[in-house]
């Protein structure tokens, strides 16, 4: 385990970490390895929040595998803070008037299919779409998501016209080309109004092009919950493998990357640990417990663990 040398900060207090690529394996699971590791940092007084992609129904499963008591899940790329024990919101995304009909006209007339998220837990659906037989262009990228979750979506075939109240978040799917070319048109037609990346599917064969109000990130949403439990940003360990875990890898006292990360992330972190197939999350409790966790130098890529 390499050493992090950098300036002097207060412990650890809080462990973030992503869930797909990060807590999660290569098989879609959370191993016996990791929910040990996440239970040495819990008894050591560490609290672990996940901070995800995912959609909230979805998060479930992993934090009571985990074991990891009440801490709200940061969902939808930090657009939707809800409680785990009583599935109440702590925090909900909002578009600007306006910018949420004309950000799915555009992904329509591009000829894609939006599909959009509202905080309906409780009534039974998280997503609302055109159709649920849409399919993306040249695959089925979008027709396997719609097939796997149908049960949890509601149509609504105007949508693009008429979006539901309360959508906090959403996304196309498509190629990597196509929804970096979505990403820039959005970025160009609403400068300053919204918060988007393009990321590949965990479970799918496409990209996804997530799409959020203005300054919403896996961090926005990190720090509304730590603020309330009186924890700093210079406290705060994040980990993660992709795009929509930067700024938290980038913002946090200690940025950790995944030995399956992407270069980018990589390079943001401060330090590299093992994948989520071997020992990566071990390594991060190891360097927490061992007191190495140090705010991150200033450029280039950090120190290889594990």
């Amino acid at each position: 385990m390499a050493a992090v040398t950098r300036r002097e900060t207060r412990r650890i207090r809080l462990l973030v970490a992503d869930v797909d690529g990060t807590l999660v394996n290569s098989r879609h699971e959370v191993s016996d390895a990791t929910c040990r590791a996440i239970a040495r940092l819990r008894a050591a007084g560490v609290d672990v929040m996940l901070a995800t992609g995912r959609r909230y129904r979805d998060t479930l499963p992993v934090h009571e595998r985990l074991g990891i008591g009440a801490a709200p899940l940061v969902t939808a790329s930090g657009a939707l803070v809800k409680r785990p024990t009583d599935h109440a919101t702590v925090w909900l995304a909002a578009f600007g008037p306006g910018v949420l009909e004309g950000v799915l006209g555009r992904i329509v007339a591009a000829g894609h299919e939006p599909v959009v998220y509202t905080d309906s837990f409780a009534a039974g659906h998280d997503f609302h779409c055109r159709s649920l037989a849409a399919a993306t262009p040249g695959g089925r990228g979008l027709a396997d998501y719609l097939d796997r979750n149908r049960h949890l979506g509601r149509v609504l075939p105007d949508l693009h016209v008429a979006p539901p109240e309360g959508v906090f978040a959403g996304f196309a799917m498509g190629s990597r080309d196509a929804m970096l070319a979505l990403e820039a048109d959005l970025a160009a037609a609403f400068p300053g109004c919204l918060s988007t990346h393009v990321i590949k599917s965990p479970r799918y064969r496409e990209w996804l092009c997530e799409i959020a109000p203005a300054g919403v990130t896996k961090w926005s949403g990190v720090l509304a919950v730590a603020e309330r439990m009186g924890i700093a940003a210079a406290e705060i360990c994040a980990v993660g493998d992709d795009v929509n875990d930067l700024p938290m890898i980038r913002a946090a006292a200690l940025g950790v990357a995944m030995g399956n990360a992407t270069d980018e992330v990589k390079d943001a972190a401060a330090v590299v640990v093992g994948t989520h197939d071997d020992t990566g999350i071990a390594d991060v409790a190891d360097l927490i417990l061992a007191g190495l966790a140090q705010p991150a130098p200033l450029g280039g890529r950090g120190p290889s663990a594990g």
